[in-house]
């Protein structure tokens, strides 16, 4: 049987776009700033560290800039997984990304079953396909809500032991690893209020634990839900990730995690100009460039060499869900769009930018009625993939 974690997937990693109407009248903004300009005039982190940093290492590990990747839904589809990763090699991708679910594996305290896992990973080393592993999920018994759909664990040291058995079990095969996944959302962490303090000894504990087992392996820290609101459902983005830095945490990623939904903006389009456009959303977090103020940031906490990894964006085209339908897009425009998406970053992000993850190759259990279906390249229908003009448009582009 099915389980309803997996079915419930990608509806838990949007980007945030599910609390849209909710949170955005209370939104906030920071003005983007060149490179330069953010080292000089932005404050220097405050020295009241949560955690004992180790020494700032001056190299991470780093992929082409840009890296494409798309996110694919394997875990209970084995058939349609298979028939997913030649569609992503045929569109001329190398990389996806998958949630590896903690709660999925560990089936019982201390034993672990691999069956599905070691699926997973064997069929995209045969077709030769790289993966970055979403790892979040934990087992209810060690989370501090467990009647929530996701949550922290009650000891952050056994997500550290979980962290430091996956990467040693597939050592060298998983290339990449995305640690949680939107803590800035209350939905995200057990329901309560977030917390980028606790978020960041979690990072520290799970980034010790795939480096003593996997040295090579990239540690990706969360990305985060585009927002300005700051409620107990939600903490702006910029703000979470200040407070990220400020509680030590930079030592324990090598690359920074974002998320980076188009909404109704093509990605070209700046984010002062959204800001001043309420039929572009009026707020500088609504498009893709929005990147670009968090990378300010990065420059800010003396983080420059560092990738950013995009590890959600897209464009939706839902004439169906009323929370999405004023900044849908056509079918036309997100192929137009997601192509211009790593143009941009080709053309004015290189070296800092590193992958860039597109959503979705759809899951076939999604219909019409299903918001994450409307921002898929693919129908997800089982054997046809209903290919959409995304799909093309990617399969021709050039990023030489």
């Amino acid at each position: 049987m099915k389980s309803n974690l997996l079915k419930a997937d990608a509806r838990l990693s949007l980007v945030g776009v599910c609390f849209f109407l909710l949170i955005f009248a209370g939104c906030q903004t920071v003005p983007v700033q060149t490179e330069q300009a953010a080292v000089a005039t932005q404050p220097p982190p405050v020295a009241t560290p949560d955690i004992i940093p180790e020494p700032v290492k001056k190299e991470w590990l780093t992929v082409n800039s840009p890296t494409p990747s798309i996110q694919v839904f394997g875990w209970w589809w084995h058939t349609h997984y298979w028939r997913d990763l030649d569609l992503v090699n045929e569109m001329g991708f190398s990389w996806v990304k998958q949630r590896f679910a903690w709660r999925e594996i560990e089936v019982a305290e201390g034993q672990y079953n691999w069956d599905v896992a070691d699926y997973i990973v064997d069929t995209a080393e045969h077709k030769n396909i790289q993966m970055i592993a979403l790892v979040d999920y934990p087992p209810r018994w060690l989370m501090q809500h467990p009647e929530a759909e996701n949550g922290p664990p009650i000891d952050f040291a056994e997500y550290g032991r979980f962290c430091h058995d996956l990467a040693a079990k597939y050592k060298g095969r998983i290339r990449a690893y995305q640690v949680w996944n939107e803590p800035n959302l209350a939905r995200e962490w057990g329901d309560q209020p977030p917390q980028p303090r606790e978020y960041a000894k979690l990072l520290q504990a799970c980034y010790t634990g795939i480096k003593e087992a996997d040295p090579n392996a990239i540690v990706i820290s969360a990305p985060l839900a585009p927002t300005g609101t700051e409620s107990a459902l939600a903490m702006p983005d910029e703000k979470y990730l200040i407070e990220v830095y400020k509680a030590g945490a930079q030592p324990y990623f090598d690359m920074l995690g974002l998320n980076a939904p188009g909404y109704k903006a093509p990605p070209t389009v700046s984010s002062a100009d959204i800001a001043a456009d309420p039929n572009l959303g009026g707020h500088r977090w609504a498009g893709f460039r929005h990147v670009e103020d968090m990378r300010n940031i990065q420059l800010t906490y003396d983080d420059p060499a560092k990738q950013i990894a995009i590890l959600e964006m897209g464009w939706t085209s839902d004439p169906v869900n009323q929370d999405y339908r004023w900044f849908r897009v056509s079918e036309e425009q997100k192929a137009e769009y997601l192509v211009d998406a790593y143009m941009w970053a080709n053309e004015n992000w290189q070296p800092w930018i590193g992958f860039m993850n597109m959503i979705y190759i759809a899951d076939p259990d999604w219909s019409r009625t299903d918001e994450e279906f409307w921002w898929a390249i693919t129908d997800g229908a089982y054997p046809e993939a209903g290919l959409r003009p995304a799909y093309y448009a990617l399969q021709e582009m050039s990023l030489e």
